[in-house]
């Protein structure tokens, strides 16, 4: 009688991790079949697998999480389908997130304007003219209070895109959360917050790099202490690859912003297991479905090296990236829209099967302008499309273990593996951002990209070949101008009704606390909470620290 073989990798997953999860979790099924009624198992490897791709691949729900982070993955939950949007006021934003919620939208993700972004009231004259354009226009407490109204706190979770007043809008969502009797330790959401990849990529930073990661900083910190279910931060590699990096690139410069932004945690005395399972990541999908399909599984697995042996990370949920995908703005093209629904189709399918937690798709007509509500709803169908109707989320990781998929893997992962060894070698991602290497690095990749474009090297159908007349069927999405001047006319009535020296006192607080090196959350919070506006909290920040001025190009 022979003895009988060990259980294989997977096999010992199926009977532990998964059965485990399974038991505590229901699946959304009761059994996965294909649409011929052959029966689905959960996850495939090779058989017999090597120790190699035993090591390196795994299984999902254990490190490294090639395979994914959760043991079920689909199979237990969809990702979060979050629609991005917000424009002109906060009652018109209010009403696009009220539709898009009755249209199934399941968290939602909040765009503001430039001045909002940069800290600037709508009155400033520095915000003469960007008022709503290209997001929604926050600057007070009552704004706020009008965006959420109706939305339920305790239930939804809340994505906002803010960086350099990140800690503003935070305190303001805690504000409106008391107001609406919800305890802020239980809200569920994210903060951009993320500003090493605005001085690298996207520019909307406001002070100067060192007091822009103290903000982020504390925001890490608070947050941890006071919000154990908010994500602090979102390192965003999506404005990376926008800007005009490559899939490695990518990689490479957000797990470096990782990288700092765990640095600068630990330098507050912060126990690295405490604050990691709360980062969250942000990436970018773009048409080369299998690369994108491989660089996510490549940022898995070197997030959770860097983490176990850079760190020293004991929690397998620090070890675990989880991130938010939104579909490829610099894809989209001004010609042929109606094109721009199938990029945007490869562009989440790569963003499913390479294992995404939450899921934007862009609209098909956001090349000429801010999405119309078809649009944003057709954007939406997609991934319900994908969810319900494709097949793709019967299976864990169903390109897991095809040659091409792994050696793809382990290509980024070793080149961007070397790119955060080089930033390591010019001092961290601190010093290397002040230098401008990331900067550097990524302008090269983007004219070399126009460059392939231009010589028709690269087919963009549309643009270089398949080209037809321009028509005219896109819905044009039109602002009122007549916006900008009803937020004027508000931010205005809200200072003259407000208790001025209350506000004007604690803006005093913060500016004294500015020059000591406690945690500013609390005061932003007091400021938000006595009527001070947006303009008012960067103003007094700006006078401690200056701005930001980009050194001159050598």
């Amino acid at each position: 009688m022979t003895d009988p073989q060990p259980p294989t990798q997977l096999g010992r997953w199926l009977a532990g991790t998964y059965a485990k999860s399974t038991a505590r979790f229901a699946e959304r099924k009761d059994a996965f079949r294909t649409a011929s009624g052959l029966t689905l198992d959960p996850c495939y490897a090779p058989e017999p697998a090597s120790e190699d791709f035993e090591a390196r691949v795994g299984v999902p729900g254990e490190p490294p999480f090639t395979r994914g982070v959760q043991a079920t993955m689909y199979r237990g939950r969809l990702w979060t389908m979050r629609q991005y949007a917000g424009f002109a006021t906060a009652e018109e934003s209010n009403r696009r997130y009220r539709a898009l919620l009755e249209q199934g939208t399941t968290g939602l993700s909040v765009a503001f304007d430039l001045p909002t972004q940069i800290g600037y009231d709508p009155d400033d004259p520095f915000a003469a003219g960007e008022v709503g354009r290209v997001g929604v226009s926050i600057a007070t407490l009552q704004d706020m209070e009008t965006l959420l109204d109706g939305i339920p706190l305790d239930k939804i979770s809340i994505s906002m895109t803010i960086n350099s007043t990140a800690i503003v809008l935070l305190a303001l969502l805690i504000a409106v959360a008391r107001k609406q009797g919800v305890d802020p330790a239980s809200l569920r959401g994210t903060v951009q917050n993320d500003m090493f990849k605005e001085f690298i990529a996207r520019g909307t930073q406001r002070l100067p790099v060192r007091p822009s990661l103290r903000l982020v900083t504390d925001v890490i910190e608070y947050a941890t202490r006071e919000m154990p279910r908010f994500n602090p931060v979102s390192i965003s590699g999506y404005h990376i690859r926008e800007a005009g990096a490559t899939a490695v690139e990518e990689v490479a410069f957000t797990l470096a912003d990782g990288i700092g932004y765990v640095e600068a945690a630990l330098g507050r005395g912060l126990d690295v297991d405490a604050f990691a399972p709360r980062l969250s990541f942000f990436f970018n999908s773009h048409n080369q479905l299998l690369e994108e399909v491989a660089k996510f599984r490549a940022a898995r697995r070197l997030w959770a090296t860097l983490m176990r042996e850079r760190f020293d990370a004991k929690n397998p949920k620090s070890l675990m990236l989880r991130f938010h995908t939104q579909t490829a703005g610099s894809t989209l093209q001004a010609r042929q829209v109606d094109v721009n629904v199938v990029r945007v189709t490869i562009q989440a399918l790569a963003a499913v099967l390479g294992g995404t937690q939450s899921l934007h798709t862009n609209g098909r007509d956001e090349a000429l302008n801010l999405p119309s509500e078809e649009a944003a709803v057709l954007a939406l169908r997609t991934q319900q499309v994908l969810a319900h109707e494709s097949g793709v989320t019967d299976v864990i990781d169903p390109l897991g273990g095809c040659p091409y998929i792994e050696d793809l893997t382990d290509r980024i992962e070793a080149e961007a593996q070397a790119l955060i060894e080089r930033i390591d070698g010019l001092g961290g991602t601190l010093a290397a951002v002040e230098a401008g290497f990331p900067q550097q690095r990524i302008e090269k990749s983007a004219y070399e990209a126009q460059r392939r474009i231009e010589s028709a090297e690269d087919v963009v159908v549309g643009v270089n070949r398949f080209e037809e007349a321009d028509s005219a069927d896109a819905v044009e999405f039109e602002l009122d101008p007549a916006m900008e001047r009803t937020a004027v006319e508000r931010v205005q009535a809200f200072r003259a009704a407000r208790d001025a020296a209350a506000a004007n006192a604690a803006l005093d607080e913060l500016a004294a606390a500015i020059a000591g090196d406690a945690n500013l959350v609390p005061r932003v919070l007091a400021c938000v909470e006595a009527g001070a506006t947006i303009g008012e909290i960067m103003a007094r920040l700006e006078s401690r620290y200056g701005t930001f001025l980009a050194p001159a190009a050598s």
